[in-house]
Order: structure tokens, then sequence, then C-alpha cells
């Protein structure tokens, strides 16, 4: 590892440091960073910063992103499984800086955040208070961001020479759709991912589906220590949004299911249900969104989401709605890029905007 001979380090678990999303917090020291758009910050007088951090990867490049004072750009480097320093910014103008640390891809690596290095003589700044409202998403590569910085590509299928370089989760719908209500998000967000084990793209030919990732901060068992679960105490969001059903008509040893079938259908349904009926024993109190992104799909998976909805209600759960963006399925055959992204957010902002300010008051 490059030295830190005259810097000063900040240790992970030093209290000015800022966290946001779904982390493993079973090594304070080591804090496992997975979800996408899982993001660090710190605030400090100086003039450079850089992390400390333990890489592992499993496929694509690799790039971290980075916001220097407003100012959004991406690290790449090649180094893995061992401890290395990160350079992040530096010869900034002496003076206050906030850098935010972030995650730009899905389960293409994870990495061990050991904590920031600064100049010697830098001066720390206390955190900034955490946002009061809190989001949670449940979704796959569209909430991920996957290829949405493909601009060239938009409304087009995705590029051939795609290795997760157009992958940026902090321009992804639902980050965006946050960050326009003032809300901290947990984006629990993997692309490929579908309802059940054994369909969708991800984590193929063994593929993992939100049934085993939604309540887990690790997903995928190569990771070191494997499956890991998390503490849903830990952060009880205001609003919940599910858009999971994009990648379910997939499944390589069986041959893809057909959404208008009764019997899948209905065992889709029931699988989906029981995960947000886990969910809201968890978080009682929180408003549930359901939908599916711009992304083209056939409008049947959009009636089987409505339909659980409304089972649902009819179920007594008032707290659970279904929400379709006015392009829904029927935008782009390649991932959504960032025009397409930004809109969905446009759109679903106002949607949780008319709810009110009650929303954001239930969870304390």
């Amino acid at each position: 590892m490059e030295s830190l001979e005259n810097l000063k380090f900040i240790p992970a678990d030093d209290k000015r440091i800022s966290y946001m999303g779904r982390i493993g917090w079973e090594d304070k020291s080591a804090p496992q960073i997975v979800f996408a758009g899982t993001s660090i910050t710190l605030e400090f007088l100086g003039t450079r910063i850089s992390a400390v951090i333990f890489n592992h990867r499993f496929y694509n490049v690799m790039e971290l992103g980075v916001i220097v004072d407003g100012r959004e750009y991406k690290v790449g480097f090649d180094t893995n499984y061992e401890k290395f320093n990160l350079t992040l910014a530096e010869n900034l103008a002496y003076g206050r800086h906030r850098v935010t640390l972030f995650k730009r891809q899905d389960a293409t690596h994870y990495f061990d955040f050991y904590g920031f290095a600064v100049d010697e003589n830098a001066e720390i700044l206390p955190a900034a208070p955490r946002p009061e409202r809190r989001i949670e998403c449940y979704g796959d590569s569209v909430s991920a961001g996957a290829v949405c910085e493909a601009t060239d590509y938009t409304a087009k299928c995705d590029p051939e020479n795609n290795e997760g370089q157009w992958d940026n989760a902090w321009h992804s719908y639902s980050m965006i759709t946050a960050r326009n209500l003032g809300a901290e998000i947990n984006n629990i967000a993997q692309g490929g991912i579908a309802i059940f084990d054994g369909t969708g793209y991800y984590h193929a030919p063994d593929h993992i589906g939100m049934e085993t990732a939604y309540n887990k901060v690790c997903y995928f068992p190569e990771a070191e220590g494997g499956f890991s679960d998390w503490d849903f105490s830990g952060y009880i969001p205001h609003i919940v949004i599910f858009a999971v059903g994009q990648n379910d008509q997939h499944n390589e040893k069986d041959g893809d299911p057909d959404i208008s079938d009764p019997l899948f259908r209905e065992k889709w349904k029931n699988r989906y249900k029981e995960i947000i009926r886990d969910l809201r024993t968890k978080y009682p109190d929180s408003q549930f969104i359901l939908l599916l992104t711009v992304l083209m799909h056939d409008p049947e998976w959009d009636k089987a989401v409505d339909e659980i909805a409304g089972e649902l209600n009819a179920e007594g759960d008032a707290k659970v709605s279904h929400f379709m963006f006015t392009r829904s399925g029927k935008a782009t055959p390649g991932h959504p890029r960032l025009s397409e992204q930004y809109e969905m957010a446009e759109e679903l902002t106002a949607y949780i905007s008319k709810m009110g300010d009650a929303v954001w008051g239930q969870n304390k």
C-alpha cells in the first residue's frame, strides 16, 4: 500500500465521516460497501484526500464515483485483494472541501473501507446532520443506474462493449428522486435480478433472486464470509420503492415463464406479496410504492403488479400503491440513459410529493 507518511488518517469509524446506504458493519474498522450508490462523505480543511480500501473484483472495469465540492467525476483502478490508498483529489486550493466517495456499480465488485487520508495539517470538520427523510428502493439494473451514461445510445439497445464503464448509480431515478425530496436512500438494486432464485440474469448460472437478496447486506456467496444478514431495525424508511419484475420472464433452465399463464402469474404474485408482507412487518408505518420502469416490457407485468397492490389493499393494507410512469415499458429497448432516468425521477418525485408532508412524519 502507498505510504500514509505525512498524511493524517481518519479511520472508518470516526464520527465525522457520514455514510449513506445499506452497509456491513460487522468490522467497524473496515465496513463492507456492497450496494450501488452507497456513499461516504467527509468535510475538511485541506488540499488533498484519498481513500484506503480493499477491493474485491468479480467482473467489469473498476471505477468509483467522487464528488468534490459539487463536481462529480470517477476514479479507476485495477488493484485487487490488497489494501491500497486511492487518490480522490489533490492540489485543491486550501480551504473547506466536501468530498463524497460512492459506489457506481452493483455486484461487479465490493470493497472494504478503512478510512480517508488527508493533509497532515488538515482540519476535519463535523459531519452534517443526516436528512430526516428516508427512502429505500429494491430494484434491478435500472435502479442501479446501469449503462445510464451511454447517452449516444438513448432509446437504443445497449452498446456491445459494455464493461460497466457507463454505470452510475448516482444518476438512477431512485437516487435522483431521493435527492429531489431531500431524503437519504438505501438503494438495494442489482442488475439482472428477478423475484425468484433461478430466474432473471443475475449470478448465472446459479441465479440469485430478490427473495434471497432483499434481507441481506452481502447477497453473493463469493464474498469473504459469504452471505450476511441485514438488521432492519437500523434504518426505517418512510417510503419503500419496490421495482422488481423486469427480468422475471427469463429462466435459462426451465424455459422462459409467461406472465399471462395463470399458474405462473399466481405463483409469481404470491412470492412478490410474501416479500412485501415481510417488509411491512419491519416497516409497518412506511408507504410502499410498487412500480416497473420505462425499459421495454410486456404490459402484462404492469397489470400483475397492479393486481398485487389491489390484493394487498383488499387485505386491509392501505399503505401500498402502484405507480406507473407515463412511458412504463415503452421508452427504450436498452437501459434508460440519463435523460430517461431523470424523466422517471421527475414523475416519481411528483407522485411522492402529492402524498404530502405527512408521509414523512410517521417514522421517527
